[in-house]
Parts: structure tokens; sequence; C-alpha cells
């Protein structure tokens, strides 16, 4: 018999417990896990954690953006489907990678392998360079024997969020470049044009309309005050990132955006493209539909949508089924809910999950397209007014002017 330690989710809630259970193979063990009335997430043999223990990475590991993992693990894909060992495979990435932080890492990867460590065991000292899903997709995929296809699986979704993430980055770079282009207009206006027009209409001795007097005011604060600017825009810059990283603003503003209309859309199926993505390659690597949503709920960026998520993962460990609970939060879109229940009736959930794909990347096109078209329109009458207001602000004095010769 085998000591492995695990951790586990207790059933009907999100507590997580750890322990150590005696069995023959890791099957046994998370079967003992779930006797004991858990839901197990990481099971490692004991005498694998000491090893791993003892050997402590001696180097640092560089973090791994989205296109690093995606050139990591093609090209660990497709040395595998050759039938070529993972020790070689990291070898070949250790010298022949293009990027250097991918050949440091495929090193430190082979030499921890070399000295005792299993591949999965390796990556998962790693979370912050790969992430829990690859770390929990690995596990799976080594734990079943089908590392190949697990690592082809991977690849296939790590695509698929390169793509949603550019899709998404894409439709908002419009309207941030007219608005940053709109700013630098209106300070250079300020700072330059407004304060020659001011000696023209002090010459000419008249009563300067409100909204001439206020930008007249402002262009020459701004004139005298110029090292104020790059400070204001640098200030208003990490004010909004510290917004969206201190988490109970980022919480209240997750809430907001489910409100707006059109953009409640984009953030539910930007969210859930992922998430579906990701249960569809853990169900189909044989992951337990527990540690699925697990792994699902890893990926979701609203926090209103990944608490309600959690609430259907505990509905789920209380019993019922996996399209019943989610249909229970009020969260995923009805079609998808569809899918998912057609799923657990015929017993082809992984061909439906694979089908809920495909339905919201043609959804989120959609939306992109709308968001597009609407943006557009906004932006042009965002830009006008501001000339509007500039104009008027220097030419309502000359009018005024020629009104009284």
């Amino acid at each position: 018999m085998t000591i492995f330690n695990y951790t586990a989710l207790k059933d009907g809630t999100s507590e997580i417990v750890k322990g150590k259970v005696e069995a023959d193979d890791l099957r046994e063990a998370r079967a003992a896990v779930r006797a004991l009335g858990f839901t197990p997430t990481n099971i490692v043999e004991e005498q694998a954690v000491k090893k791993e223990e003892k050997k402590k990475p001696t180097g640092k590991m560089p973090k791994l953006g989205l296109s690093d993992q995606i050139d990591f693990t093609s090209t660990l894909q497709i040395l595998s489907a050759a039938g070529i060992p993972i020790i070689e495979s990291l070898l070949f990435i250790e010298n022949d990678a293009a990027k250097l932080k991918i050949r440091q890492v495929a090193t430190e990867l082979r030499r921890q392998i070399m000295n005792g460590g299993t591949f999965a065991g390796t990556v998962a000292k790693y979370p912050e360079q790969f992430g829990q899903v690859y770390i929990g997709l690995v596990r799976a995929g080594e734990d079943s024997g089908e590392l190949e296809k697990t690592l082809d699986r991977l690849l296939e979704l790590l695509n698929k969020q390169a793509a949603i993430r550019s899709k998404v980055i894409g439709t908002l770079m419009y309207p941030v470049f007219v608005i940053l282009l709109a700013v630098f207009i209106v300070i250079v206006m300020l700072v330059f044009v407004f304060p020659v027009f001011k000696e023209m209409f002090d010459s000419m001795g008249m009563q300067l309309p409100w909204i001439t007097r206020v930008l007249m005011e402002m262009g020459l604060f701004l004139k005298h005050n110029w090292y104020g600017i790059p400070i204001a825009f640098f200030a208003i810059s990490a004010f909004i990132s510290f917004l969206f990283r201190w988490k109970p603003s980022k919480w209240k503003i997750d809430d907001i955006v489910l409100k707006v209309p059109v953009l409640t859309d984009l953030i539910q199926y930007s969210n859930f493209a992922n998430f579906i993505a990701v249960m569809q390659v853990a169900y189909d690597a044989g992951v337990p539909i527990l540690e699925c949503l697990y792994l699902s709920n890893m990926t979701l960026t609203n926090h209103t949508l990944e608490t309600r998520v959690e609430e259907a993962t505990v509905r789920v460990q209380q019993g019922q089924h996996l399209s019943a609970a989610l249909r229970a939060t009020r969260t995923m879109p009805k079609m998808i809910l569809f899918m998912i229940a057609t799923g657990e009736q015929s017993g082809r959930l992984g061909d439906m999950l694979g089908q809920a794909t495909n339905y919201i990347d043609k959804q989120l096109d959609t939306i992109i397209d709308i968001m597009t078209k609407m943006i557009e329109p906004i932006m042009l009458i965002v830009i006008g007014s501001i000339v509007l207001v500039l104009a008027a602000a220097l030419y309502l004095p000359l009018f005024a002017s020629y009104m009284g010769m």
C-alpha cells in the first residue's frame, strides 16, 4: 500500500480539506477520498511529495504568457505525437526554442524530471507560470496515460483562449484609442491655441462668454503647470488600475457591468467561452465532473459569475445534475444549459460541450460585431461634441464682436 496526500472539497461546501489515504494506485486513492465524503482536486503520492520538497527549484522560472504557453505546448505536443520521450522533447525545446524564456522553462523542467520527478508534478510546482487549469489538465492526462491527447486538447484550448482575448481586446482598442486621441487634442488646444486667442480678445476689450472664460483659464493653468499633465495622467491611470485590482471595487464593477445591456452579453459569453472550453477538455480527459467544474471556474474573470458557479458546484456535490445546478444560478445562457442537459440525458456530454463551444464562438462574434457598429457612431458623437465645444468657445466672442459693429 502507498500513502497519498490529497487536497479536496468538502461535500456540500466550498471548504478545502487536506489529508492522507492509503491505496495501491491513484485510482483507488481517488475512490478512497470520495468515500470520505470529499471531492478530490489534487492527489499526490507522499514519496513524490517528499522528493519534490528536497529538490526545490534552483533557478528562477520565467513567467509564461499565453503566447509562450502556446509555443511551448505546441512543440511538446508535436514531439510527443512523434513518440519522442518527454526528456528528449524538453531537451529539443531547450536547445532550439526561439524564445529565451521558453528555453529556460524547458531546462528547469528537464532537470527536475531527470532527478526523479514526473512531468505533471514538476509543472505543478509553478502555478504562476502555467496556471492551475494547465496543471490540472496535465495531471489528468498523465494519470490516465493519455498525456499526448491531453496536450493536443490543451493546445486547442490555449488557442481558443488567445482568439477570445484577441477579439475582446480588438473591440476595446478602437474606443480607447479615440478617447486618448481626443484628450491629446483638447490638451494641445487648451495649452497652445487658447492663450494666443486670449491676447486678441483682451485687446478687443469685450466681455467673453462663460465657456470661453473657463477654457481660457484652464489653458493658462495647464500652460503654467505643464508638469502636472503627465502627473495627472499617471495618477488617473494608477487610480483606474487600483479600482480594477482592489477586490471590493473590482467585485462591485463586476456586478455593475452585468447590468449594462450589450456589455452583459460580452462579459457572459467571453467568460463562459473559456469555462465551457476547459470543461470540455477536462471531461474528455476523464476528469470527474466536479473537478471539471473546479478547473473551469478558475477561468472566470468576473467575480459575480465565479461566485454563482461556485454555488452550482455545491449543488452538484449535493447530488443535482450539472444542468439543473447551473440553471438555478441564472448566469448561463439558456441555449448552453439546454445543450448541457441534452448531453447529460443522452450520455454524450463531451460532444454537447463541443457544440456549446461552437455556439458561444458564433454568439461572441455577433456580439462583437454589434458592439463595433455601436461604438463607431458613439465615438463620432463624442469627437463631434468636443470639436463643437472648442469651436464655440473660440468663435462666439468673434461673432459677438461682429454683431456689435
